[in-house]
């Protein structure tokens, strides 16, 4: 199949195409939605464009092609996900309210077939949501003010003296709900960017990175999101924004012209990048099928 951009495009209220994550506006063509059907049906994987290809060796997400739902104010597109006991994910694009059964109902049948264990409904919402749910899309513009450098030391991992980046296994330990502990161990096997740090008392406290500058769809230079946390017993304490503003310094310097973030809506990060001024592209929010 292929998809029909005036019907899609208006129903494309927030840059986010499945299997690929949010885009930058500009980026967002009827192009995108085609290279995830061709990948899908050609089995290539990773686009040569994609976030994920950093991690992994295979892509474990592509677009259900033949259960696609498309016409005019209303597309879902499935994807199924075999990480862990696998996931179906039905993305709702639409202008009905009544859209989300219809979703709800495609996700639940896939899963039975796919035999997975987990389906959810995937809704892109405008510019208000309601408070403390969904995801904010964000947009860090490098062409609009100049990010300089931190006010403290932030110093990258490989140049901390050898005590106390061996206290970098305790910090991931500590922060491996945010996914540091899955970091470190690339950082130790030498395949991602630098890392920045906060030390205090010879000890990691907070740390940002991989950072790591790649084209995206169109060639423009992307900085790829980061792992990004400050250990419990140190928050409120500014650090998380000493880290924040080094990364987007090393991003402006290293001529990245954008960034996009994904933050929970009113969470620690959120309120960070919403003071620090970055641009809200849109929210989504998953909801399990039911």
């Amino acid at each position: 199949m292929r998809f029909r951009w005036e019907w899609l495009r208006p129903v494309v209220t927030v840059p986010f195409v499945p299997t690929i994550g949010p885009v930058h506006p500009s980026v967002l063509t009827e192009d995108l939605f085609a290279d995830i059907l061709t990948a899908a049906s050609t089995g290539e994987g990773f686009l040569r464009y994609d976030k994920d290809i950093r991690w992994s060796q295979r892509k474990d997400e592509s677009v259900l092609t033949e259960d696609i739902v498309h016409r005019p104010g209303e597309t879902l597109i499935p994807t199924l996900s075999r990480r862990g006991a696998g996931m179906i994910r039905v993305h709702l694009y639409d202008i009905e309210s009544d859209s989300v059964l219809a979703a709800s109902e495609l996700a639940q049948k896939l899963a039975a077939t796919h035999g997975t264990a987990k389906a959810r409904v995937v809704r892109f919402l405008g510019p208000e949501v309601p408070k403390g749910r969904g995801v904010r899309i964000q947009l860090k513009d490098f062409s609009k003010a100049l990010c300089p450098a931190p006010e403290g030391p932030v110093p990258p991992f490989s140049e901390l003296p050898q005590q106390e980046r061996a206290t970098f296994a305790d910090f991931a330990d500590e922060m491996a709900a945010d996914g540091f502990a899955f970091l470190y161990g690339q950082m130790r096997a030498g395949k991602v960017g630098p890392v920045l740090t906060v030390v205090l008392d010879g000890k990691v406290a907070g740390a940002i990175g991989p950072m790591e500058i790649r084209p995206d769809a169109i060639g423009t230079r992307q900085l790829m999101p980061q792992y990004f946390g400050v250990l419990a017993k140190h928050r409120g304490a500014g650090l998380g924004r000493l880290l924040w503003r080094a990364a987007m310094h090393w991003g402006q310097t290293h001529g990245a012209a954008y960034q996009l973030l994904q933050t929970e809506v009113d969470g620690p990060s959120d309120r960070l990048c919403r003071s620090e001024g970055l641009a809200s592209l849109g929210f989504t929010y998953a909801q399990a099928a039911a």
